[in-house]
């Protein structure tokens, strides 16, 4: 029996929705409230102002798709759900970046884990950028508020044998391991929640925070490409968008212009930061697309006998913080142990070479497991992270650093990930290098991981969490905003979304920018209704 689609229902009813793509004349649009993006940070907004009464217009650069459209099928899930149709990289190639472009942004492509911040980044935060009011204690009701309204919760299914393989090898050697808190209802358990949920399972804002807006008389403007805010003084006047063509790559040549008393940019840590820079708005500290964040990743691939199939069931289950706060928050560079999924598409990207090589690797692919490294940038002077610039054409790019530091957490985090597969089992592991190859033992393998040069492009690097460009914290010397989400400078500017993040926490952040979000656009309903 077909899975109802929830979101074309809506339509149905009268949601009222505008696609860029299809005008012919350019447009103009007005609401109390703008909010520009509607990924985590957005929708979580976009439903909290619309509850309070407040006439919502939500813009999104990507396509509308709904369950109906996704179809588990890696060249259509990335050419159309992500950014740069999955393109986007680091300004050198070196960094692999996934985020979503599509209504309900990366929510609607993520893996669903589901982590609180951790309290050592929190506390950090305080102490060290001036942040205030997101203590641990303060921030526990916004996150139990989250969590009911997405569903977050332990994963109580058993792991995959992609999963279970951090559990068994972190076991013998006493390592603490937990389980994945996941923001589904109703699962199936399929594992391709990368390319959009097929069954509405998967509590992303298309499902869940997008439609109670529509509901509530908000309006929805997709394929428009935000290009820049109009500033007079110390006020945003109005915002002009590009509309996009059906694919969001080509702008059409049609202009859509928003009036709004009020504009939440909740584009994330690369297009907020490169919005305000294609604007001019007021920086004058230069702290606009400063002190940008990856959890940079690297991969350990491992051969078992018996068979993984790492491209089924639930993508992330179980997890590693054991050598994440070793040291505190300021030694050497922390790391969170995870699994991707590996379909064929991603598996062969990340295994890279050509010919009999990757055949051999795609052929192996039923009994190959594979472990990433979350990596914990920000907390040190030797990790200052990354740039946000704007390319001639003015669309934005991350210039990102890799440091000696850096390069330091990622060896280590090479020798755990081995340590635990072999515990787990593995006949043989390889870490994900030009130079590496399988090798049958730890101490092999061990001898290997020291000896690679580890250096850009030869190292395979990824991150699919951008945090940062848009700093929170009372110091507007330091800071975009204050920690109320309040641009230091425009004085009916907010920004809700991961940009805000001081650094990067140390764990998958959607619940964070869910959770901070929602704490901000609730005071910001009440400063919006008592001016």
């Amino acid at each position: 029996m077909p899975v109802p689609d929830l979101f074309r229902e809506g339509l149905a009813r009268g949601w009222k929705t505008h696609n860029g793509s299809t005008l012919d004349n350019d447009l103009t649009l007005e609401a109390d409230i703008a909010i520009i993006g509607s990924g985590a940070g957005g929708g979580t907004t976009a439903e909290i102002l619309s509850n309070a009464g407040f006439k919502v217009l939500l813009i999104e650069e990507g396509p509308l798709k709904t369950s109906s459209d996704f179809k588990l099928l890696e060249g259509e899930a990335y050419t159309n759900l992500y950014q740069e149709g999955v393109g986007r990289m680091s300004k050198d190639g070196a960094i692999s970046i996934l985020q979503g472009r599509a209504v309900g942004g990366t929510t609607l492509v993520n893996w669903t884990s589901s982590f609180r911040t951790p309290a050592p980044t929190l506390e950090y935060w305080a102490r060290e950028h001036a942040v205030s009011g997101h203590s641990e204690e303060a921030m526990a009701p916004w996150f139990a508020q989250m969590e009911q309204r997405l569903g977050v919760a332990p994963w109580l299914v058993p792991p995959n044998a992609n999963n279970e393989v951090i559990r068994t090898g972190c076991e013998k050697l006493g390592y603490r391991w937990q389980v994945i808190p996941r923001n589904v209802r109703g699962c199936w358990n399929l594992g391709y929640c990368g390319m959009g949920c097929p069954t509405n399972a998967k509590q992303s804002m298309l499902v869940t925070t997008i439609p109670a807006t529509l509901e509530n008389g908000g309006e929805l403007l997709y394929l428009a490409r935000a290009q820049r805010l109009l500033i007079a003084g110390d006020q945003v006047t109005g915002l002009e968008c590009q509309a996009m063509d059906r694919r969001s790559v080509t702008p059409t040549g049609c202009t859509i212009t928003v009036k709004a008393r009020h504009y939440v940019l909740a584009g994330g840590g690369i297009n907020s930061p490169g919005l305000l820079l294609r604007s001019e708005a007021p920086d004058p500290y230069r702290r606009v697309g400063k002190r940008t964040f990856l959890h940079l990743v690297n991969f350990s691939a491992a051969q078992f006998a018996t068979a993984i199939n790492p491209f089924y069931g639930a993508p992330q289950s179980i997890y590693t913080d054991h050598f994440q706060w070793q040291d505190g928050a300021t030694g050497p560079m922390g790391y969170k142990l995870e699994v991707p999924p590996l379909h064929p598409a991603l598996a062969a990207t990340l295994f890279g070479g050509y010919g009999e090589t990757n055949a051999e690797h795609m052929a192996q692919l039923p009994n190959t497991h594979m472990m990433l490294a979350l990596m914990r940038d920000g907390f040190h002077p030797d990790s200052p992270g990354g740039n946000v610039e704007l390319r001639a054409d003015g669309s934005p790019v991350l210039d990102y650093s890799v440091t000696p530091y850096s390069w330091d957490g990622l060896r280590r985090a090479f020798h755990s990930m081995a340590e635990i597969q072999f515990a787990a089992g593995a006949s043989a592991v390889m870490p994900l290098h030009s130079d590496a190859h399988y090798l049958k033992t730890l101490g092999e393998t061990r001898e290997h991981i020291n000896n690679l040069s580890l250096e850009r492009y030869r190292t395979r690097l990824a991150s699919a969490h951008v945090m940062g460009g848009c700093a929170m914290g009372e110091n507007p010397h330091l800071a975009v905003t204050d920690s109320l989400g309040r641009h230091h400078q425009l004085r009916n500017l907010s920004i809700h979304d991961g940009s805000l993040f001081p650094t990067s926490i140390g764990a998958n952040p959607q619940l964070s920018v869910y959770a901070l979000t929602a704490k901000l656009a609730t005071e910001l309903a009440q400063r919006l209704k008592n001016p």
